[in-house]
């Protein structure tokens, strides 16, 4: 009888499932949804989005203190966020999954760029 690893085998489907159920949730939030599953899943999203991208950039941490310090660092972006909109006076749930999400993409940008100059990747200008 075989037995599953869970470090080998199921990591990438659960990260997988993960990642849609979360980028379900978002759209659900976004698209105003009435669904009982919008609030569980635009959670998973608001603590995914943000630690999957300040991990990216962590690359140097073990395991568990990179984790460590995404899900934190993904608690404080939601937080600034939510602080932020209720500063302004302009507090929704599509306007902070939205800016929650921009804030991801711009913490993801660097590490995306540091990762391709490492690769050497040519320039547009030799063949």
């Amino acid at each position: 009888m075989r037995t599953l690893r869970i470090n080998r085998d199921l990591s990438p489907l659960l990260a997988g499932a993960a990642a849609a159920v979360a980028t379900a949730g978002a759209l659900l939030a976004l698209a105003g949804s009435e669904s009982a599953l919008r609030g569980p899943c635009a959670l998973l999203f608001l603590l995914s989005a943000p630690a999957a991208a300040i991990a990216t950039a962590l690359r140097g941490l073990d395991p568990f203190a990179r984790t460590l310090c995404a899900l934190g660092g993904a608690v404080v972006v939601d937080m600034l966020v939510a602080q932020a909109m209720l500063a302004l006076h302009l507090w929704s749930v599509r306007g902070g999954v939205a800016a929650v999400a921009v804030l991801s993409l711009l913490f993801l940008l660097p590490a995306l760029l540091r990762n391709r100059v490492r690769r050497g990747s040519p320039g547009p200008d030799s063949e």
